[in-house]
């Protein structure tokens, strides 16, 4: 096929796009195209999955090389689907593809079914019905019709697969059928030309015919092909709902210049600008993320946070693409829309991680890389062996079609990304979203996790319950007011909690901030502008004190009794001029346990999992927080820096502990990265979220349970799919060649091989499919943070 499409830029270098690919039917396709792709300049990285029927390329390539070497690899980017788009256009082209292959796939299997059926009744009479030279050459014609027509798609595909040195199921069943035809052709038109069909009524037998075994062969596969095709196809049911969540169309907005009331057009989603405005009403759902510029609703978020409750939603509050107007109309101004939202990185995500492969996959993918070459062997051998034991050679024939039909690639190939694309999807519904199969295998075997405190286990919404305060010149009042003045830029929800703690919402904005500086695990300095001279301010914990010079053991005591009481104590001291830092208040916050946290803690000691508390709060606070969770307090560790979390990650999994660590802030990044997992809240900082692997999208901290238990099952079912796939071809093969033949006199035909074949890709996608029905393990709905 010739390739000449328009001229395209490259990629931006770590930029990725990804090509639907159409043909790929088992894990030697999928090599196949991943070499290809492999091979073109500026490519880093090609990452293919088969459940999808895409290709995620990661480079500077540009659009016009890759769709060149998938085309050249034997394969196809369709022509009527643009590379790369969104998740709507590529879930649009994966529909197009599985309605073609469906079309096609009946239209053969019906054709081969009203042409063959005459064949296996014949071939399959087993002397009911006395075959004559007639019937035989009926039979003949028959299957020269179905091996070229509905067989002609193997044939294809194994020419293709042979021209570019590759192998894979086409091979197997091309030659199956191939053998099991041409043999029987060549061994008719040789007993017609001897003329004995003159005398079949004087003696003369026909000779061992197989064309019902080349029909057989097609017809099972045909239809074992169709029920795969029709149960793979759910396996991206979640992605399906996810898109399904946001319309193709917008009301949008246009402004008139003789009327004040603006127009209203129907768009598409794709035509829409930052700073366009849509108009929702009651019972569509949101098109884009953005701000609501007027009117009033009810907006259901279930979507994104699981929550039963409708937000109410006014001018000035964002809105998230997918999410519902329940009973108001509402103008929204488009801040992101399509991929940009945050539904659209949802979908991106659950996209990444069914393409992602678990380590556990790559036995399976070494396997199949030399899979159809050896089984080419066996039947070969199979061939060799039964001719020099002295079997006749049509029995010989029928061994070696035998093992060809039976061997199965597919079901080795389906056997981990289905569980993965169906467990990651399922976790997606579910409000969890991981980066793939790797993170899944890694996550179904943590046997330890660390939390953090705030805002993790606890509510991260902290009240301040007592101001101190030790200057001459300030109450408490007026001390608060200035660490709130501070702590306005923070994203920390310690400085939040003091923010919003102030007592007049406008006396921070009256005070002056430059030089803002966040210290992750310590605490913030600023430049303070009043009246007088600037100040430099320094908020946070005892530690953090020290390290900037000030001794903060006049408020000792006032903290200890604080962090008795569960209260987390933060020091503030000021700089005047070229005086040294000096102490001059204390305010203490409490946060308050959630209320799911107890219960959850309980449940993963109970599945035997190793749990800790690593926070940078004080000792006595954290000791405090896990006498209520009931864990010892040899498991709860205070006072620490992001460096001693890392340290104590990496001490536990020098104990050959496999860690996760559940956080949300800034100062929980490093030790995200360093567990096997790290597991992140939505509600949490930007930083957490691009460390993590795992990111609880609802933002309830049941996620962490629900994330253990649907990763363990789809291992699990991971590990089910191999066994039977190795266990089928293990012992399926040897049956096949006749190999027991001798002490059981057990022998398979080629029909029953094929149609054994044709189940076994079947059942491995079927048994993916029960991860469908996972609950998770959730007792309690996510909290609001509102």
């Amino acid at each position: 096929m010739t390739v000449a499409p328009p001229r395209s830029e490259p990629l931006a270098r770590d930029a990725s796009l990804v090509l639907p690919i159409d043909g790929m039917s088992c894990a030697a396709c999928t090599r196949q195209v991943e070499r290809a792709l492999g091979r073109v300049t500026g490519v880093d990285k090609a990452e293919v999955d088969l459940v999808g029927r895409t290709a995620r390329v990661w480079g500077s390539p540009t659009r016009d090389q890759l769709v060149l070497a998938v085309t050249n690899a034997g394969f196809e980017v369709p022509a009527d689907l643009a590379p790369g788009g969104d998740a709507v256009a590529r879930l649009s082209a994966l529909e197009a593809m599985e309605a073609r292959e469906a079309a096609a796939l009946d239209r053969d299997l019906k054709v081969a079914l009203a042409l063959g059926l005459p064949v296996l009744v014949v071939g399959m009479a087993h002397g009911l019905l006395p075959m004559t030279l007639a019937l035989a050459l009926a039979s003949a014609v028959l299957s020269t019709a179905v091996v070229l027509g509905p067989g002609r798609r193997y044939f294809k595909g194994a020419w293709a697969a042979l021209r570019h040195g590759a192998t894979d199921m086409a091979t197997l069943v091309a030659l199956g059928v191939g053998a099991a035809w041409s043999y029987s052709m060549v061994q008719l038109v040789a007993f017609i030309a001897s003329g004995q069909g003159a005398h079949l009524e004087h003696g003369a037998h026909l000779p061992d015919l197989y064309f019902e075994a080349a029909v057989a062969i097609l017809v099972f596969v045909l239809f074992g092909k169709k029920l795969e095709t029709r149960a793979r196809r759910h396996l991206s049911d979640a992605t399906r709902a996810l898109v399904g969540l946001v319309p193709d169309r917008a009301t949008r907005l246009v402004p008139s210049e003789v009327d004040p009331v603006a127009t209203e057009h129907e768009v598409p989603i794709a035509s829409l600008r930052p700073g366009d405005l849509v108009r929702v009403r009651p019972g569509a759902r949101i098109p884009v993320d953005g701000v609501v510029r007027s009117g009033t609703s009810a907006v259901d978020e279930s979507s994104f946070n699981g929550e039963s409750m409708p937000a109410d939603k006014a001018a000035l509050a964002t809105v998230r693409a997918g999410t519902l107007v329940v009973d108001g109309t509402l103008d929204v101004e488009v801040v992101t829309r399509g991929e940009a939202t945050a539904l659209g990185r949802m979908i991106d995500a659950v996209e990444r991680a069914r393409g992602d492969k678990a380590p556990v996959a790559r036995l399976a993918d070494r396997v199949a890389s030399v899979f159809v070459p050896i089984v080419l062997g066996l039947a070969v051998v199979t061939l060799i062996v039964h001719l020099a034991l002295g079997a006749a050679a049509s029995h010989a024939l029928e061994r070696f079609v035998t093992v060809l039909v039976i061997a199965c690639p597919c079901a080795l190939g389906l056997a981990t990304p289905a569980a993965v694309a169906v467990g990651t999807g399922r976790l997606a519904e579910l409000g969890v979203l991981v980066r793939g199969g790797a993170t899944l295998e890694a996550l179904a075997r943590v046997d330890t996790i660390c939390f953090d405190k705030t805002g993790t286990l606890t509510s991260g919404t902290p009240r301040v319950v007592e101001t101190v305060t030790i200057a001459p010149d300030r109450d408490a009042d007026a001390l608060l007011a200035l660490a709130a003045a501070v702590e306005a830029g923070s994203e920390h929800p310690l400085g939040r909690a003091i923010a919003r703690a102030c007592p007049s919402p406008a006396s921070p904005g009256a005070i002056a901030i430059t030089g803002f500086q966040a210290h992750p695990g310590g605490g913030v300095t600023a430049t303070v502008h009043e009246a007088d001279a600037p100040e430099e301010i320094a908020i946070g914990s005892a530690a953090f004190m020290l390290t900037q010079g000030c001794d903060p053991s006049a408020l000792e005591a006032t903290a200890t009794r604080l962090a008795a009481d569960g209260a987390t104590p933060v020091f503030i001291a000021r700089r005047m001029a070229t005086a040294p830092l000096t102490l001059v208040g204390l305010i203490g916050l409490r946060d308050e346990p959630l209320p799911e946290a107890a219960a959850l803690v309980a449940d993963l000691r109970a599945t035997g999992a190793e749990i800790h508390i690593l926070s940078g709060d004080r000792v006595a606070v954290v000791a405090t927080l896990a006498r209520h969770l009931g864990l010892p307090e040899a498991s709860a560790q205070g006072g620490l820096s992001p460096t001693d979390k890392v340290a104590r990650v990496a001490a536990l999994q020098a104990r050959g502990r496999v860690v996760a660590m559940v956080g949300d802030g800034v100062n929980d990044a490093a030790a995200l990265a360093q567990a096997e997992v790290g597991m992140a809240l939505a509600h949490g900082t930007d930083l957490a979220a691009k460390t993590a692997d795992v990111v609880l999208a609802k933002g309830g901290l049941d996620g962490t349970r629900t994330a253990l238990v649907v990763a363990r099952k789809t291992l699990r079912i991971i590990r089910e799919n191999l066994v039977w796939a190795f266990l089928y071809n293990v012992l399926g093969i040897p049956l096949a060649a006749g190999v027991f033949a001798g002490w059981t006199g057990w022998e398979l035909s080629p029909a029953f091989a094929s149609l054994a074949m044709a189940l076994s890709s079947v059942s491995v996608v079927g048994n993916a499919l029960r991860l469908r029905r996972v609950d998770g393990g959730a007792r309690t709905p996510p909290r609001s943070r509102a």
